[in-house]
């Protein structure tokens, strides 16, 4: 088992597996930025605040709008920083 590779499950029980591509930080907490591993064609990662309990790391679904905004805000300087800004491309 990859250390990247997480496991989440829908709203329907279903289990799907995601990769870990990208963690950071914003406004002072720490943040996941996954990919599902089966969907090829996903255009949307999904972003979830990494939360630690007494068990160790867990995922949390972001549910402000707010903290949503920053987090994207934050990924998107960085792909700017390192050159991998795709809006760019027409």
């Amino acid at each position: 088992m990859q250390d990247n590779i997480v496991n989440l499950v829908d709203e329907q029980g279903n289990e799907i597996q995601f990769e870990i591509i990208l963690t950071l930080e914003a406004e002072g907490k720490e943040y996941a930025i996954l990919m599902p591993l089966e969907d090829n064609e996903a255009e949307e990662a999904l972003i979830f605040r990494i939360d630690t309990d007494e068990e160790g790391d867990i995922l949390t679904p972001l549910e402000d709008d707010e903290e949503y905004e920053n987090v994207v805000a934050v990924y998107n300087t960085l792909m700017e920083e390192e050159g991998l800004n795709y809006d760019d491309e027409e």
